[in-house]
C-alpha cells in the first residue's frame, strides 16, 4: 500500500511539474503579446511618419522565425500561389523558361519544355514576345510577364510575336494547359548493362513514374541502376516512402518521425510489394542532396539495399507541415524529425555551420552516434547528412565558369547561336565547335573575369589599405599582380575545355529539349566514370 502511494505522489509530482511549466510558458507568451500589442499602438500613435504596416508585420514576422530552424517559414498572402507551385510543381500556362534581357525590350522564349504549348502552337527559342493579351511586354519585369502568361488550363493567351530566324511579326495564341515539371527528368541505359534515372523532385506521383521508367530499363536489359540524386532538394515524404518500398521486402522500416511531446512517433512501413530486391543498386547524392532525398538514400543504406556515392549529403532530418493562417497566409512549420530505420537522425548539428554549397561541415566522431545497418551490421553515424559508403572526388568549375553561367553569358550565347543556326546534329553527334565566336562574344560583355588569384589579390590589398600597410606592401604587391593577371580573352581561352560542356548543353536543349541538356551533362560528368568502376559490393 505505501508503494502505490509513493508512485501515485511520484506521478502527481510529474503532473504538476508538467502543468507549471506550461502555465509559466503561457504566462511568457502572453506577456510578450501584450508587450507586441503595445509597441504596435504606441507607434501607430505617436509615430512621426505613418506607419509602413505591411512591411513591419512581414519584417517582424520573418525576425522571430529566423530564430527558430531555416525551414519554418511565413508564407503570406501574396506568395501563396508561388509557394505551392514550388510544393506540386505544377501551374497553369504555357510550359516555357523566359528570358528578358532587358526591361525595356520584348521578353524571349529561352526555354519550352517538350509537349507543352508553347511547342504545339509554334513558339520557339529565340522568338520574342512583343505583347501578351495586347499589353506590350516594354517597361515589364520578367516576373510580371510570367505572370501574364499563366493562368487556368484551357484559357487562352495572345501573343504578338517576332520569330527568330525570319524576323517576322505574327498574331500566336496559345491554349493553356496544366503543366507539371517532371521530377525524373532523365532515364536511360549508360551501357549494355546499366541503368540510370536523374530525379531532382519529390513531388506526387513520382514513385508511380519511377517505377515505370525503372521496368523500361529492365526492358533493355539493366542488370545494375543508378539513382541520381545529386541536388534533389527533396519535397513529399509519402513519395520517398514509396520509392524505398520499390526495392525492399514489404513491410521493412522505412522511416520514421519524432514530435516535441511523448508519444509523438510514427513509423513508416512500406506498404507495397517490391518490384525489384536483387538488382544492384548504387545512389549519387551530394551537399545538394536533401529532405525526402535523404530519406530514400538514407532507408536503402540501412537496409543493405544499395551502396551510397558520391559526397555528405545536405543533412535536413526536419519534417514540416503547411498550416492555415488567418487573412489567407499561411506557416511552414517544422513539427518533427526524421529517423532512418537505424535510429538515426541526420539533420545537422549545427544549422550555422554550413560548406559554401550549403552541405554540412565537418563534425568529429566525437559529437556523433554510432548506428548498425539492419541486416549486416555495417556502422553508419549521425550528425549531419549521409555520408556516402564509397567517396567520389567533388567536381570543381573555375571561377570564371561560375561568372559566365551567374551572369547569363552562355544564355546569351546559346539564343544568338540559336538565331544563326537552323538546327544541329543528332545529340549524339553533336559537338561545339565554333568556340572563336563564343570568345568574341564574351569578351565584350561585363562579367567579373578575374581569376581566383586575382580575386584574393584584390582583397589582400583591401586588408592591407584597413591596416594601413598599402604603401609599405606595394611594391610586393604590383609585382604578384603582374604574375598572376591576365586578360579576358587569354583566360576564357585557357578554361575552353571547361566551358565547352556546358555551351554544348544549352544548345542541345534548346534544339531537343531537356533530357538532350541532361545527356550532354552525362557526357562530361566527372563522377560517372568512378562510379561505374567502383565495387558495388555491400559490405
Amino acid at each position: 500500500m505505501k508503494k502505490k502511494v509513493i508512485i501515485a505522489v511520484f506521478f502527481a509530482a510529474i503532473i504538476f511539474a508538467a502543468s507549471a511549466n506550461a502555465q509559466k510558458t503561457n504566462f511568457r507568451l502572453g506577456k510578450w503579446l501584450e508587450t507586441y500589442q503595445s509597441v504596435i499602438s504606441e507607434l501607430n500613435a505617436n509615430y512621426v511618419d505613418t506607419l509602413p504596416i505591411d512591411r513591419m508585420h512581414k519584417a517582424g514576422i520573418n525576425a522571430m522565425l529566423e530564430q527558430l530552424d531555416p525551414y519554418t517559414e511565413f508564407v503570406p498572402e501574396e506568395e501563396t500561389e508561388d509557394f505551392k507551385m514550388t510544393l506540386s510543381r505544377v501551374y497553369g500556362g504555357i510550359g516555357a523558361l523566359i528570358y528578358k534581357p532587358d526591361k525595356e525590350g520584348n521578353v524571349i522564349i529561352n526555354e519550352p519544355y517538350e509537349g507543352s504549348p508553347s511547342v504545339k502552337f509554334g513558339l520557339r527559342p529565340g522568338d520574342e514576345i512583343m505583347e501578351i493579351d495586347g499589353v506590350s511586354t516594354h517597361g515589364l519585369e520578367a516576373a510580371q510577364c510570367s505572370e501574364r502568361m499563366k493562368g487556368k488550363p484551357g484559357t487562352v493567351v495572345h501573343f504578338k510575336v517576332k520569330k527568330v530566324r525570319t524576323g517576322e511579326i505574327v498574331n500566336i495564341d496559345v491554349t493553356r494547359e496544366r503543366i507539371h515539371l517532371p521530377d525524373i527528368e532523365y532515364a536511360g541505359m549508360l551501357d549494355d548493362t546499366t541503368g540510370y534515372i536523374l530525379q531532382t523532385k519529390f513531388t506526387e506521383n513520382v514513385a508511380r513514374t519511377l517505377k515505370d521508367n525503372y521496368l523500361e530499363l529492365k526492358k533493355k536489359g539493366m542488370k545494375r541502376f543508378i539513382l541520381d540524386l545529386r541536388g534533389n532538394g527533396g519535397g513529399l515524404m509519402s513519395e520517398a516512402v514509396k520509392i524505398v518500398s520499390l526495392f525492399v521486402p514489404k513491410g521493412s522500416p522505412a522511416v520514421s518521425q519524432k514530435g516535441r511531446e511523448e508519444g509523438s512517433e510514427i513509423f513508416y512501413k512500406t506498404v507495397s510489394e517490391p518490384i525489384d530486391t536483387v538488382t544492384p543498386i548504387a545512389i549519387l547524392v551530394d551537399g545538394g542532396t536533401a529532405s525526402s532525398s535523404e530519406i530514400v538514400s538514407g532507408a536503402l543504406q540501412d537496409l543493405d539495399r544499395a551502396i551510397i556515392m558520391g559526397r555528405r549529403t545536405y543533412g535536413k532530418g526536419l519534417v514540416q507541415n503547411v498550416k492555415d493562417l488567418p487573412y489567407n497566409n499561411q506557416l511552414k512549420v517544422t513539427i518533427a524529425k526524421y529517423y532512418t530505420p537505424s535510429g538515426r537522425c541526420v539533420q545537422a548539428i549545427d544549422y550555422s555551420k554550413r560548406n559554401e554549397d550549403g552541405s554540412v561541415g565537418y563534425i568529429p566522431d566525437s559529437l556523433t552516434h554510432e548506428f548498425k545497418t539492419l541486416k549486416l551490421g555495417r556502422s553508419v553515424r549521425d550528425g549531419g547528412g549521409i555520408k556516402p559508403d564509397i567517396q567520389l572526388p567533388p567536381y570543381n568549375y573555375g571561377r570564371l565558369v561560375y561568372s559566365l553561367v551567374v551572369n547569363g553569358i552562355i544564355e546569351q550565347y546559346t539564343l544568338k547561336y540559336v538565331q544563326e543556326h537552323d538546327g544541329i546534329a543528332p545529340v549524339d553527334d553533336f559537338h561545339f565547335t565554333e568556340f572563336d565566336d563564343f570568345v568574341a562574344f564574351a569578351k565584350d560583355k561585363k562579367f567579373d573575369y578575374r581569376t581566383s588569384a586575382m580575386a584574393l589579390l584584390d582583397q589582400i590589398k583591401e586588408d592591407l589599405k584597413k591596416d594601413g600597410l598599402e604603401e609599405t606592401a606595394s611594391e610586393a604587391v604590383e609585382a604578384l599582380k603582374k604574375a598572376i593577371d591576365i586578360d579576358k580573352e587569354q583566360f576564357l581561352r585557357m578554361k575552353k575545355d571547361e566551358i565547352i560542356p556546358f555551351i554544348e548543353e544549352e544548345i542541345a536543349t534548346r534544339y531537343y529539349f531537356q533530357s538532350a541538356g541532361i545527356k550532354v551533362r552525362l557526357r562530361y560528368d566527372q563522377q560517372l566514370p568512378d562510379a561505374l568502376k567502383a565495387d558495388w559490393t555491400i559490405k
